[in-house]
């Protein structure tokens, strides 16, 4: 299928525009994100309607707190990812087509059938997850459009480097997004990830002037991104570029992948970014992949007791009535509270 967002250059090359790698393609080769090819001047979509997951997951799962909390969500992805994360979590889908001479795999699925077992399934909505959502993006717009003409939101799990002009086609179907913010420094970015910091900035800016939901998540990588004054510099963007009623989840690093020389994180270093991200005047931080601490739960930011009580994707306890805090009546932010 021809690709959606790329500009014809001379000699049958092609500039792909869908993230800001923005990669100019020869004949016959790929982009970055291995999954979009150039034949004979034409930039094609490898990984149209070929799904590598499909799943009815929790939206906690994503992670989402505040956006129709406990409602599930049909997951969905393919192979491919315009980033390079050392530590990547999904590699063996996301890196396939790089560290596997370019092999592309999946099951075939159409927009219709994907929106249909959701509905079927009693999702609220459609993830588009695992992998980077940008590498299939028109799977992605195509399904989006009619998820909302059924009835269903549509979510991005991204790392937010799609561009301005990817971004302005799919937000009028794009309701919320957890964006990873990956670090707060441009070296983490280029030597972990083989991207820039800016252009996600850029994206959580935007994405908040279009009014689509956004939640952020940093893994926190020892001795990588875990400096006090960088979480303070973070937190501090969080409060003032994108509103003090952004939930940070800050989750927890297990070696992976090509980044196995570093321990998992400290709990103790997880409730220290913690308590930067609530000083600098966020109202909602969470700790991620470490089950049972009390930083998993909502608290009121504004009479401090206990509104919903979570167990890892599960939610043990609700007290939040028609988006209020059920004690003092502070509005909550969030859709579906």
């Amino acid at each position: 299928m021809e690709a959606y967002l790329y500009e014809s250059l001379e000699e049958n090359k092609v500039r792909c525009r869908l993230c800001h790698h923005r990669c100019v393609i020869k004949d016959n080769r790929r982009g970055i994100c291995s999954v979009r090819e150039n034949r004979g001047g034409m930039l094609r979509t490898r990984v149209f309607g070929k799904l590598i997951a499909r799943h009815i997951d929790p939206i906690e799962k994503k992670p989402l707190y505040h956006f129709l909390p406990g409602t599930l969500s049909y997951s969905i992805a393919t192979v491919g990812c315009n980033f390079k994360c050392r530590f990547c979590q999904n590699a063996d889908i996301a890196q396939m087509p790089a560290d596997q001479r370019g092999i592309v795999v999946g099951d075939p699925a159409a927009p219709e059938e994907v929106v249909g077992a959701a509905l079927q399934g009693n999702c609220q909505s459609i993830s588009y997850t695992y992998t980077e959502p940008t590498v299939f993006f028109e799977f992605a717009y195509e399904t989006a459009r009619q998820a909302h003409a059924g009835g269903l939101r549509n979510v991005f799990v991204t790392n937010g480097f799609m561009t301005p002009e990817a971004l302005e086609m799919i937000q009028p179907y794009l309701d919320a997004a957890n964006v990873d913010l990956k670090a707060f420094s441009d070296k983490y970015y280029k030597d972990l990830c083989g991207a820039k910091l800016e252009p996600v900035k850029e994206t959580l800016r935007l994405m908040k002037s279009f009014g689509i939901f956004v939640e952020v998540t940093t893994l926190i990588v020892p001795g990588l991104n875990d400096d006090r004054n960088e979480l303070e510099q973070l937190a501090e963007f969080l409060v003032n570029d994108l509103g003090p009623e952004t939930p940070w989840h800050i989750s927890r690093f297990h070696p992976t992948y090509r980044l196995t020389d570093r321990p998992p994180t400290p709990t103790a270093t997880l409730l220290s970014a913690r308590k930067i991200g609530l000083k600098a005047g966020l109202r909602y931080v969470y700790t991620g992949n470490v089950p049972g601490q009390d930083s998993e739960n909502t608290f009121c930011y504004q009479c401090g007791k206990m509104l919903v009580e979570r167990w890892g994707f599960q939610i043990q306890r609700y007290e939040i009535e028609d988006g209020r805090c059920r004690y003092c009546k502070a509005s909550i932010d969030g859709v579906g509270l």
